[in-house]
């Protein structure tokens, strides 16, 4: 079974220009995320998809691979689509790691991908982390719930479960997805849904259309990068502070 990893970057940033290439400790952000994407045991190769030739020069230039893409795409799942469909004919899984993920890493893209190896009914997984009960009020987290197999019930910007006294657990869903290429191929050409629309989120086109998303608990840091103040954290931690 042959394994792709691809990571959308796109150059434009409304609160960050030029993310992809801030430096995180010397080193791009890009950088970083390609680099904990291959130290994946299962993972066979690693390219970036990106709308800039400033991005794929930055990749060129540390040894990696990168791939231009049109600059029309509205999410990072279309990108990820169009590297399939150029290279991806050998694969039989596709990994979209998303590229403001500086803290990302082999071991946990590795639990993410298995149950997939394991079990061909599954179509598409995803990796979930527990938060607390404050953070699940933020509507910029996207909180889900799972079943007792841990397959996603719902995602949603609001709490879920509903806040009682209740002793309840609450995750929220990280966007990293791991997909069987045709599944991948399928979703693309599928149109939107109401509750994607509702939500906007579009991993609900999945489940509106009938299918399950298999749920990997992390329990690894990770800090997507959007502000000046993501930054600060990120550096912290990749210095081991």
């Amino acid at each position: 079974m042959k394994i792709l990893a691809v990571v959308p970057a796109r150059l434009a940033s409304t609160r960050l220009p030029e993310k992809p290439l801030i430096k995180l400790n010397g080193k791009e952000m890009i950088r970083w995320v390609y680099e904990g994407t291959q130290k994946s045991e299962l993972i066979d190769e690693v390219v970036v998809a990106t709308d800039s030739d400033k991005i794929v020069n930055c990749v060129e230039n540390f040894g990696g691979k990168a791939l231009l893409t049109s600059k029309k795409h509205k999410t990072g799942t279309d990108r990820v689509c169009e590297v399939v469909e150029k290279i991806g004919d050998k694969y039989d899984i596709i990994v979209n790691v998303q590229g403001d993920e500086p803290l990302i890493n082999g071991r946990d893209l590795d639990m993410l991908i298995k149950p997939m190896i394991e079990n061909s009914s599954i179509k598409i997984s995803t990796p979930v982390k527990k938060i607390e009960k404050e953070e699940a009020k933020n509507k910029n987290t996207v909180k889900v719930v799972v079943d007792n197999n841990n397959f996603a019930l719902y995602f949603s910007r609001e709490s879920i479960p509903f806040i009682s006294g209740e002793n309840i657990e609450y995750y929220k869903h990280i966007g990293i997805y791991s997909f069987r290429k045709e599944f991948l191929l399928k979703f693309k050409g599928w149109k939107q849904t109401p509750l994607e629309k509702a939500e906007k989120l579009e991993q609900l086109r999945v489940l509106e259309n009938g299918y399950r998303i298999k749920t990997v608990k992390w329990n690894s840091m990770l800090h997507g990068v959007d502000t000046e103040e993501d930054v600060r954290i990120v550096e912290r931690y990749l210095k081991g502070d």
